[in-house]
């Protein structure tokens, strides 16, 4: 079901390989695909392990949280979607996703972009006061009566410029518009995964706290910032205090201390 694998891909994933771990194989590259989420929790579904991984340069059918549609146009970006199977890792792997997405844009471009929560990579814009995102990560996992079966971790990246429709132009960006030169898809790729496979080894044994003090550090947004979300048909607006240590954004609303677990959160 694989198409043949890119040069630049196989280049900088034989050089990673013993920091991946088992991520990225088996790897299956796809040019065009509806979802690679979905073609991973097909593969998960056949058996496939625990960090196989799908790539394709095109999805017509991505999405984002909510359902949204993640655009994916041919040749501007990289989207990926690995399968999880570890349920000790499971609840923060949105976290870990970030992390490894955001650390490895860094590390092959040198690009300092951080994270917004949940699962937004984002670049500062401080004349235009909003970041503008670059990536994000989506984790849909499935459970049966013995207890969770897989987690798909995917995250799509926008690497090269593309004409955004008109609700994201002035809000999304790429690697390469930012970085002002090529960015190398494969070194990507690589990073991310070995930045993957660092925080999943820490998380599969309990060890979370490294991968936590690691997002809080790329995600400068989550302390100090107005928000504002629905309860209960009322909006609230507060300001961000942080992550708590199974994820939740912590909001001070007056004298107390909101948990925002999931749902529509805006940044003012």
């Amino acid at each position: 079901m694989s198409d043949p694998v890119p040069d630049d891909l196989a280049r900088a994933l034989a050089g990673s390989a013993a920091r991946r771990g088992c991520f990225g194989n088996p790897l299956y590259f796809l040019t065009e695909t509806g979802s690679t989420n979905d073609v991973a929790q097909l593969l998960a579904e056949h058996g496939a392990p625990e960090g196989a991984t799908v790539v394709a340069s095109a999805q017509t059918a991505g999405r984002g949280r909510f359902g949204r549609t993640w655009f994916s146009p041919p040749g501007a970006g990289l989207y990926v979607s690995v399968v999880c199977r570890n349920p000790v890792a499971a609840p923060l792997l949105t976290l870990a996703g970030g992390v490894a997405v955001a650390d490895g844009i860094r590390a092959a471009t040198s690009l300092p972009v951080e994270i917004k929560w949940p699962n937004d990579i984002v670049v500062a814009d401080r004349a235009a006061g909003r970041p503008r995102k670059l990536a994000g990560v989506l984790a849909e996992g499935s459970t049966s009566a013995d207890g969770l079966q897989y987690v798909i971790l995917g995250f799509g990246i926008n690497l090269r410029p593309a004409a955004y429709p008109p609700d994201l132009a002035d809000r999304a960006s790429s690697v390469e518009t930012e970085l002002g030169r090529a960015a190398d898809s494969g070194l990507v790729l690589a990073e991310t995964l070995s930045v993957l496979a660092a925080s999943f080894e820490r998380l599969r044994f309990g060890d979370a706290h490294p991968v936590l003090d690691r997002w809080r550090a790329l995600a400068p947004s989550s302390r100090g910032s107005r928000v504002e979300w629905e309860a209960s048909g009322v909006t609230r607006a507060g300001t961000s205090e942080g992550i708590a240590d199974d994820g939740a954004l912590l909001v001070r609303v007056g004298d107390c201390v909101e948990r925002i677990i999931s749902g529509e959160l805006r940044w003012l």
